[in-house]
């Protein structure tokens, strides 16, 4: 598994640090609200993990699976929801959490399904972003790193549900 990946983009670290930022942020923007969190599988758990130990907010969690990619490295265009959320998010400060943007067509989708359910708020909280594949105009509310446009794995990204495992973020070797 080792011998396909290219580098490190972004060491275990460098990720830990950002996500302390992260939750200190959301904590305070959240003070005395309850929120929900919703997280995109499968990629995005990792990051659920431990973004969630770095609010000190009370949180709910909820969990939606939607597929744009299947087991290519591009994005089909047509967004699936594979597994919907268990409970109803109706009254609720809602914060989605994405593992990437990219094209931005999943996340887009997803939050105008969200927003559809009368949710006090919705709003985006991404460990990546790469804006310059963005197909929609969307944008994070709250973003660990902007990278480039490289195909990456690791901390709960995959591809073809390899490399999940990996600690740091790392450019697959084409």
């Amino acid at each position: 598994m080792q011998d396909k990946i290219e580098r490190v983009l972004i060491s275990r670290e460098e990720i830990q640090a950002k996500i302390a930022e992260l939750g200190e942020q959301i904590s305070k923007d959240y003070a005395g609200k309850n929120l929900q969190l919703i997280c995109v599988l499968k990629g995005a758990v990792v990051f659920l993990a431990d973004l969630m130990r770095q609010i000190s907010v009370p949180v709910e969690i909820d969990f939606m699976a939607v597929s744009s990619y299947g087991a290519d490295t591009k994005t089909s265009g047509i967004v699936r929801i594979l597994k919907d959320l268990e409970g109803s998010i109706a009254h609720k400060h809602c914060l989605i959490v994405e593992d990437i943007i990219d094209s931005g067509l999943t996340l887009k989708y997803l939050k105008e399904n969200l927003e559809s359910r009368q949710p006090a708020s919705v709003k985006i909280v991404t460990l990546l972003d790469k804006p310059e594949r963005r197909r929609v105009n969307i944008t994070p509310d709250y973003c660990g790193f902007t990278i480039p446009d490289e195909f990456v794995v690791g901390y709960g990204l995959d591809f073809a549900e390899q490399y999940r495992s990996l600690p740091d973020i790392c450019v697959l070797a084409e």
